[in-house]
């Protein structure tokens, strides 16, 4: 089971820098189409994906979170978000998947 990210550059970066590949997206357009890449793989178990990306294809992010057993959708704040104040890059990869960088 694998791990894939779609988010601002900054997350994808920091979680490809733990060998999690990624897409980073800047429009509701390019995150539901790296939202349907990770789901083409049958190996992605979790798909992490910031607010900001998810905001942009919310009814298909809450479809898979709500009736879809598979795979797990894990939201995370991106790097604009307030939530993220405070935070670095390597504490948030470590909340979100529990990796220490």
């Amino acid at each position: 089971m694998n791990y894939f990210i779609i988010g601002d550059e900054d997350a994808v970066l920091g979680f490809e820098l733990v060998g999690i590949p990624g897409i980073a997206v800047s429009s509701a357009s390019e995150a539901e189409e790296a939202f349907g890449q990770a789901l083409s793989n049958r190996d992605t178990g979790i798909i992490i994906i910031t607010e900001e990306a998810a905001d942009g294809i919310r009814a298909l992010v809450d479809r898979y979170m709500f009736t879809e057993t598979f795979p797990l959708i894990v939201e995370i704040p991106g790097s604009m978000s307030e939530e993220r104040s405070g935070k670095d890059l390597r504490t948030m990869v470590n909340e979100a998947i529990g990796i220490k960088l």
